[in-house]
């Protein structure tokens, strides 16, 4: 029969596994986010298979709101749609919040429709978590580093094209992803 201590030694001994990150190099500098695949499996894996498959490279944050967000991952820089895998389920109710320096899913009114945009809180924004009464954006991570440089986005000029608001005059592209498991 195991001694309660050593299973508990044991414990406290284990390597702590590191949470996987991804360096984003853009037009502006370099900023890490720190994934969190417990508590949004699902969103994590598909947003690792638009990084591993190097398709977030040459895309641009095409939606730059002062105050409240910098979606990106979407258009190349000459503002055209990219391809996407199937939309996953929406995994809003993880726990996690739409808090400042948070990184979530972008989807369609529909909850279950997110493929691969993505966007980083510049603020607390409450109003997009999941709720009794709204299926919310999946919260999968948070920026560890560089949170300068996405707030540096929001400083930068904006005009519409299209149907598209709140677009940088000067597009702020994704030059490089680094993936650390």
């Amino acid at each position: 029969m195991a001694k309660p201590w050593l299973l508990l030694l044991a414990l406290l001994s284990a390597p702590v596994l590191a949470a996987p990150q991804v360096t984003f190099t853009t037009s502006l500098g370099p900023f890490t986010v720190e994934l969190n695949p417990q508590q949004a499996p699902i969103t994590v894996n598909n947003f690792l298979r638009y990084v591993k498959d190097g398709s977030y490279v040459g895309s641009q944050f095409h939606r730059v709101i002062p105050g409240f967000m910098a979606q990106g991952g979407g258009f190349d820089a000459d503002l055209k749609r990219l391809n996407t895998y199937r939309p996953i389920k929406n995994e809003a109710g993880n726990g996690l919040t739409n808090d400042k320096a948070t990184i979530a899913m972008a989807r369609t009114q529909s909850p279950n429709s997110a493929t691969r945009q993505f966007f980083i809180n510049l603020a607390d924004n409450d109003f997009l978590n999941y709720s009794r009464n709204s299926a919310g954006y999946a919260v999968f991570g948070h920026v560890t580093s560089g949170f300068d440089v996405v707030e540096s986005m929001a400083k930068q000029p904006t005009h519409s094209v299209g149907f598209m608001k709140n677009v940088p005059t000067t597009p702020i592209v994704i030059k490089k992803v680094t993936y650390t498991p």
